[in-house]
């Protein structure tokens, strides 16, 4: 009787090895699949955060770090297709290798490891709803407000010869060359929305200005010109003439065109849920009232917070992986319509995403579609498990 107990406890501790082992290495694929996926996109993003130094002269820091801010944002993107990638490779990979065939007949229960996959979708879910509820807006906020300052500005490297340059709002510059030690010639600056501070003229009243000078150079957020005029417009359309040898322009209060204001996938959950359920008008959320806002925000929560129940539903779709049939072709030929069936699904997924925020009826289908689906599949999934258990014993 011992020795026997003896075996009954060494099967189950072999049986537990192998399910920690599926377990383990379909979490292996997964997280390469998914770090391999968001390294791809991240460096196309990053050559399009170019612009943010040629275009807008932010410096490189601000470049690099607005960069790394939005890796998060690209990772919660590809999680459901990395799932079902890796999901899908490992089953395959343990079918060629014959590892299945040996573990049904070590008694291995297919529903156990059916199991195994939903509960392993169940942690990835959790995995995806927190970085799209809590950490993507977090950092995503974090990377705008690096554009908000303007003290770290290259403007220099903006000012470029023979060329317009409009980086801040209101402010066009035009330089008719510029030397290698940065020396600025024959300058013309368009200050039409009056947001230059000049020692020479501290008039409040203006409303444009034009300035032309000989030479000049930037250095500490303000740039020196040397012999030119001011000519000034205030708001009574009088002009005045101001000649001067040297004066100092203050970049301090200009704004440039980079976009500052959070987005709508920039703002943090709570906020979105109060524009959406609260009727306060003490909220202060910008744009909260318009109708167009209001459908964008219900198509950013329901990305945040419904997309992941997707996830349970590819990996009971993929479980049927695990039923065999006599038939050779069908065997063959059904890894490939299932996982073209769970691909499907995820670009469903994103079409009807699109519509959420136009009906309550979409929205509302689009969380419990998926939990309905995974319901009843799973119960066929399990029907189909027992009867071929029958069927073979």
């Amino acid at each position: 009787m011992i020795k026997v107990a003896l075996d009954i406890h060494e099967i189950l501790m072999l049986k537990n090895k192998i399910y920690k082992y599926l377990s383990t290495e379909i979490l292996k694929n997964f997280i390469t699949i998914l770090l391999t996926f968001t390294a791809i996109a991240w460096v196309v993003r990053a050559v399009n955060f170019l612009d943010l130094m040629v275009e807008d002269g932010h410096t490189t820091s601000i470049y690099f770090k607005y960069s790394v801010l939005n890796i998060v944002s690209l990772m919660t993107r590809f999680v459901p297709l990395a799932f079902l990638l890796s999901l899908t490779i490992s089953i395959i990979k343990f079918g060629r290798q014959q590892e299945l065939l040996i573990l049904w007949t070590t008694g291995l229960s297919k529903i156990r490891i059916a199991n195994i996959f939903l509960l392993i979708s169940f942690f990835i879910t959790l995995f995806q709803i927190i970085l799209s509820i809590f950490i993507n807006p977090f950092l995503l906020n974090e990377s705008r407000s690096l554009l908000r300052d303007n003290k770290n500005l290259q403007v220099s490297s903006v000012l470029k010869s023979n060329d317009f340059s409009d980086i801040f709002q209101g402010t066009t510059f035009y330089i008719d060359k510029k030397k290698s030690n940065n020396e600025l010639q024959n300058i013309f600056i368009n200050d039409s929305g009056g947001n230059l501070k000049l020692v020479a003229d501290n008039s409040s009243d203006k409303k444009n200005s034009t300035i032309i000078a000989k030479k000049g150079f930037h250095v500490d957020n303000k740039i020196v010109l040397f012999d030119g005029v001011i000519q000034t417009i205030n708001k009574k359309n009088e002009m005045r003439n101001v000649n001067f040898e040297k004066t100092e322009i203050s970049l301090n209060n200009v704004m440039t065109r980079t976009i500052t204001q959070p987005k709508i996938q920039e703002t943090s959950t709570r906020i979105l849920l109060k524009c959406v359920f609260l009727q306060d008008k003490n909220l202060n959320l910008t744009n909260c009232s318009k109708g167009n806002y209001k459908s964008e925000v219900v198509q950013t929560l329901s990305r945040r917070l419904g997309s992941p129940f997707y996830i349970p539903l590819i990996a009971v779709i993929t479980s049927f992986l695990l039923i065999y049939k006599k038939e050779k072709k069908y065997n063959y030929l059904k890894k490939y319509v299932l996982f073209t069936l769970c691909f499907v699904v995820l670009i469903l997924a994103e079409i009807i995403l699109k519509y959420t925020g136009f009906s309550f009826l979409v929205a509302s289908s689009y969380f419990i579609a998926p939990i309905i689906l995974t319901i009843i599949l799973y119960a066929y999934l399990l029907k189909k498990m027992i009867t071929e258990k029958i069927i073979n014993e």
